[in-house]
């Protein structure tokens, strides 16, 4: 019997995405009797019923290309705007799923799609996750489609910046994607060579990110590359914002309520950055730039690393729909893939722990972490 295959991508964009539909996508038309129907703009295109056939002709030329042709949003199934205000759309997401004839649907996102996938899973739907996001926060897997992509980028960025620090003598603070977690800042701090890397994990304090400028001024260097992931926090602001989630939480218990994290309002990113810059400025006695990376980092051309891996994950995520394997997230591990359970994944984030190698060795070379 013919299996339908529904595929959507959630979230923002990031490259990989449309190597991953063509792996699912090329997989799935080399077993006889699979159907690949794409939906439009994430679980928005869905709850509309915006589908696009997905076929050979559709599959071709899209290796390398970065985004994704079936386009994304950030609508999430039970919150979703629908005249003028936040509706539960998951009834008919439900409903459209069965009127496409749909054996499973293939959802590749991030964090926030492996939620609203345990969700539509709970809603009886047979739902099949695939790991992407730059920032490589996503649990239980080892690594997400995307984040290699982005991690050249970032590197490359930091090694640009280093010609204009030297010859003008400054402080050059470049921001790094990374709410939550600071791989990508990590990452490409270790790789590019910077000398300060800040991220979420370990708060910082602005005296001694000062202290290591000025010891290295001391040391003849005049001037010094600081990679900061946006959610990177100083110890203040780090219990700031503890207050603030323990306030909300305790409001929302108070009320009968579930506390729900996303909704706790954080400081603006840019902004902490334009006062860490001045801060180094003040402290220091060197002069300041800001350089914020943002969308440059999940734009272009997919690496060849990111090609293999979405492609990997891809064709396994069609050999579970060959299995009547569902429920589950496709997890790269080492150089094959896991089938994990999506309840094992959603609402869990991947940090750095603060004795990861990558850590040790940013330490071990002298870069500091900023505590």
């Amino acid at each position: 019997m013919t299996k339908y295959i529904g595929i959507l991508t959630s979230g923002g964009d990031s490259p990989g995405l449309n190597s991953a539909i063509r792996g699912v996508g090329k997989a799935a038309l080399n077993h006889n009797g699979m159907q690949l129907i794409g939906f439009r703009d994430g679980f928005r295109g869905l709850m509309e019923n915006r589908t696009m056939r997905l076929e050979a002709a559709n599959l071709s030329d899209i290796l390398t290309r970065g985004g994704t042709i079936l386009g994304t949003s950030r609508d999430k199934p039970h919150r979703m705007p629908v005249g003028g205000k936040m509706q539960d759309m998951t009834d008919v997401i439900v409903g459209n799923y069965h009127t496409n004839h749909l054996d499973v649907l293939v959802c590749l996102g991030g964090g926030g799609t492996q939620k609203n996938a345990l969700r539509l899973k709970q809603k009886g739907l047979n739902i099949i996750t695939l790991p992407k996001t730059i920032d490589n926060d996503i649990a239980m897997t080892d690594i997400t489609f995307g984040f290699d992509t982005a991690l050249g980028i970032a590197t490359d960025a930091i090694d640009r910046l280093h010609s204009t620090a030297h010859s003008h003598h400054r402080i050059i603070v470049v921001e790094i994607m990374g709410h939550r977690a600071g791989w990508l800042a990590l990452g490409a701090g270790i790789a590019g060579g910077a000398d300060v890397i800040l991220i979420p994990e370990i708060p910082y304090a602005v005296e001694s990110v000062a202290e290591a400028i000025r010891e290295r001024s001391r040391r003849g260097k005049s001037f010094s590359i600081v990679a900061i992931a946006e959610g990177a926090l100083s110890v203040h602001e780090h219990a700031e914002l503890a207050a603030t989630k323990k306030k909300k939480t305790d409001a929302k218990q108070k009320e009968g309520k579930k506390a729900d994290a996303e909704s706790v309002a954080e400081t603006q990113y840019a902004e902490k950055t334009v006062r860490l810059a001045k801060q180094l400025e003040l402290l220091t006695g060197l002069e300041s730039r800001i350089t914020i990376l943002g969308h440059l980092q999940r734009g272009g051309i997919p690496s060849a690393a990111d090609r293999l891996l979405s492609t990997r994950l891809g064709t396994a995520c069609t050999d579970l729909i060959d299995q009547g394997q569902y429920g589950v997230m496709v997890a790269a591990r080492g150089d094959s893939t896991e089938a994990v359970m999506l309840e094992e994944v959603a609402g869990k984030v991947k940090t750095v722990p603060p004795d990861h190698p990558w850590v040790l060795s940013a330490r071990n070379v002298g870069i500091s972490m900023g505590d």
